[in-house]
């Protein structure tokens, strides 16, 4: 009796595996067909979207696409939100109203809500869960539900090589200027100027670039040093290993 009990829990556990594995074949089977590229747009019909663009599978919330622009080798992960205009099927006139630059990456879970113009630069990136919108819900009427109210809507510009951090907001109205880094959790409004950081709710400058001075205040770490030319991903393993050493043993 044992060895039958024992034989069938072999047996389930065979079973289990197998079926475990099948499930993550199918489902990276998926993952792959159901990725948007500009060479298998699907059901989506984008204005534009650029050579070596990707959506991935499953995608959120997408309506409005013959008003959204996505540039070239754009990263688009799991169940972002892309939409333009209030609501699907509005004709939004002759203009883009979503654009993506080239290289731009938006996180998992990301949301880019534009019922006007928003635009975000090339080599831009976006955290997980980033909300950017060019619209804002209305409260002026104290007796009327704040959802039933018009909304305010303002254009969203955000300059290129700039890094949103997870959970980020970017509110109507809001300039960001070239490579400015917005803190993750931050919530920003208004205008911000090149190569600043700015952190809290609402977001302000933290830390900016001086021609002359350098960052102020200083930064608290030395830069990183850019790995050497020709250095292979097994040198820097091995470097990354306590006690050894891909170079040549010293004399």
């Amino acid at each position: 009796m044992p060895k039958n009990r024992n034989a069938f829990s072999s047996l389930a556990a065979w079973r289990r595996r197998t079926l475990s594995r099948a499930v993550h074949r199918g489902w990276r089977w998926v993952q792959e067909t159901g990725a948007v590229t500009a060479d298998r747009p699907g059901a989506l019909r984008f204005r534009r979207i650029g050579e070596g663009t990707r959506l991935a599978f499953p995608q959120g919330t997408v309506f409005g696409e013959p008003w959204i622009e996505l540039g070239s080798h754009c990263v688009i992960g799991e169940q972002v939100t892309l939409t333009a205009g209030l609501m699907p099927d509005l004709d939004l006139g002759p203009a883009p109203i979503l654009t993506l630059g080239d290289g731009v990456v938006l996180g998992r879970g990301s949301h880019v809500v534009a019922d006007t113009t928003v635009t975000i630069g090339p080599d831009t990136y976006c955290g997980p869960y980033v909300y950017i919108t060019s619209t804002n819900h209305s409260y002026d009427d104290p007796h009327e539900p704040v959802g039933r109210q018009w909304p305010r809507m303002e254009p969203v510009a955000i300059g290129p090589g700039c890094w949103i951090g997870t959970g980020a907001v970017v509110l109507p109205g809001a300039t960001l200027g070239r490579n400015v880094v917005v803190a993750a959790g931050a919530v920003v409004r208004g205008e911000v100027p090149d190569h600043a950081v700015v952190a809290g709710a609402p977001a302000r400058v933290v830390r900016s670039w001086d021609p002359e001075k350098g960052w102020q205040p200083p930064l608290r770490t030395p830069a990183p040093v850019p790995i050497p030319t020709g250095v292979t991903p097994e040198q820097l393993l091995a470097l990354a290993k306590p006690g050894e050493s891909s170079g040549p043993a010293a004399d």
